[in-house]
């Protein structure tokens, strides 16, 4: 099988599946979800960065670029291997039906969590401690370090780790040895929830996999300066004397910002890791492959060139300027360990150079089209006719607005005439998603994802992510009746009819006109 065979998938972190934990888990529902894929003909589930989220909530700032999200964990599937109660689960809090409240929803499933481990401590058999311990020692290469670090995080009330005593912020032998004594509950509490994280994604992965679904998942260039990542590898970043970034990541302006934007996350010291071989990103890289089937590089352009801004307190990038990254090199070494093809999509948004095209495409790597960023002239490269086979091709992505919030909220009257005239046809405001989603099937490139939103007809209110935007993010939630919603049958339809599902037989869906109308909200 090729590794980007023509196929089409579905766009949707699990935070936004339904459960009646206050966001979605990898129990009920996420089987459901696969399923719905699979009924609807689709080849791939994309995922958003799966690490435990801090400030903001955004998966893409993550305390741990290895550690899974805990909130992930189903707690019903902690019921059925009897850690929990049904009286544990009794009484839930009223949660959001359409949105995550970070908060209290964190502070519920910790409780319960925390019962859980200490029934598993209690009641959990010998063989189910064996296979504790023996994925335990599979995980040398991070487990540790992330474990210590988040139960010395919550020693401090969640501060970050440059706020720490400095003994323990800059990992004086002494104090952390003491520490691991002294947290050694703590820290066992939270390798258990680690292995019951993998545990639990690695069965519904199978579970995917079985029924011709593959898993996209995504990796963020740069990890968040409060990270353990960080913690534990200071002399791999440009970081001053007690550990605070003199250099960080962002980006000029562009289409997303006009003004760009001041990430802040610590930069990589490159020629440090040029001279281990890149041990801590081939770990990254072994981790993440052992979760997913694929993997999207965000901000893929970094491994050319990033934007290194001098930390200010205003937080301005566009004082920044351009340096180069590690390259091709970088890559070769990858390779050595993970193969000539490497399963990666690279995110080549933004300021693109012919550099980091030459990169990727020395790579052989499928970089990204957005639908809604093509409506300039006819040679934007994101117009169907300009699309290459290696490639994939999108509505949008998490970053963008719905396209139905996007048509009628951002959308110009020039942007909406041409889209007309490449069509030939004026375009239903009831329905402009599925304009866009027919243009992304149809294309040429072999692969095409379009965010659950899109296919559920969603309004801006549903957005999972306004770049810049300080709050709010990554809340949409979706209810489980929306697994009936008739859009399931009309993305079968083309799916079928545009040839992106090759063991797809043709079948009957009633008047694909009806199938279309969706409740816009």
């Amino acid at each position: 099988m090729t590794l980007f065979p023509r196929a089409s998938g579905i766009l949707l972190h699990p935070t936004s599946l339904p459960g009646r934990y206050g966001l979605g888990d990898l129990g009920e529902h996420a089987y459901r979800f696969v399923d719905w894929l699979q009924s609807a003909g689709q080849s791939y589930w994309q995922v958003l960065p799966l690490g435990p989220t801090s400030y903001g909530d955004s998966p893409y700032q993550c305390l741990s670029a290895f550690a899974g999200n805990s909130n992930l964990i189903s707690l019903d599937k902690l019921v059925g291997e009897g850690w929990l109660m049904p009286a544990d689960l009794a009484y839930v809090p009223n949660f959001p039906t359409f949105e995550v409240d970070y908060g209290p929803v964190i502070e519920f499933h910790n409780k319960k969590l925390d019962v859980a481990f200490k029934r598993f401590n209690q009641v959990g058999t010998a063989e189910q401690k064996a296979a504790y311990a023996a994925w335990i020692a599979e995980q040398d290469e991070w487990l540790e370090n992330w474990c210590l670090y988040i139960a010395i995080k919550e020693k401090n009330g969640g501060k970050a780790w440059v706020e720490w005593d400095e003994k323990e912020a800059l990992s004086d032998p002494a104090t952390l040895k003491q520490a691991q004594t002294d947290l050694a509950v703590r820290i066992d509490a939270h390798r258990w929830r680690q292995w019951q994280f993998y545990s639990q994604w690695n069965d519904l992965r199978a579970y995917a996999n079985e029924r011709g679904v593959r898993i996209v998942g995504d990796i963020p260039i740069f990890v968040a300066h409060d990270s353990s990542d960080v913690w534990a590898n200071r002399e791999r970043f440009y970081l001053d004397a007690k550990g605070n970034p003199t250099v960080v990541a962002g980006v000029p302006p562009d289409y997303f910002s006009p003004t760009g934007q001041y990430w802040g996350n610590p930069l990589y010291r490159w020629d440090v890791m040029e001279a281990d071989e890149y041990k801590w990103w081939r770990s990254r890289f072994r981790a993440t492959f052992a979760l997913v089937d694929l993997v999207r590089i965000d901000h893929f352009r970094g491994f050319e060139s990033y934007w290194e801004v001098p930390v200010n307190k205003e937080q301005v990038a566009t004082i920044g300027k351009w340096i180069k990254g590690p390259n091709v090199g970088f890559f070769e070494v990858i390779k050595k360990e993970f193969g000539d093809v490497l399963p990666i999509i690279a995110e080549d948004l933004g300021d693109i150079t012919i550099d980091v095209i030459i990169l990727r495409d020395t790579l052989g790597l499928p970089g990204m089209n957005i639908l809604q960023f093509a409506w300039s002239d006819p040679a934007n490269p994101f117009l169907p006719h300009n699309h290459a086979e290696n490639s994939i091709v999108y509505t949008g992505t998490h970053d963008n607005n719905t396209t139905y919030g996007w048509w009628h909220g951002e959308a110009e009257d020039h942007n909406r005439n041409f889209v007309a005239d490449y069509l030939g046809e004026q375009v239903g405001d009831d329905d402009p998603h599925w304009t866009f989603i027919r243009m992304g099937m149809r294309s040429v490139a072999h692969t095409f994802i379009a965010p659950m939103q899109d296919i559920l007809g969603y309004g801006e209110d549903t957005r999972m992510n306004v770049p810049g935007k300080q709050g709010g993010n990554w809340k949409w939630r979706f209810t489980a009746e929306k697994f009936s919603d008739p859009g399931r049958d009309y993305l079968a339809h083309l799916t079928w009819l545009y040839r992106r599902r090759a063991d797809q037989q043709e079948k009957v869906y009633g008047d694909p006109a009806q199938s279309k109308k969706q409740e816009n909200s």
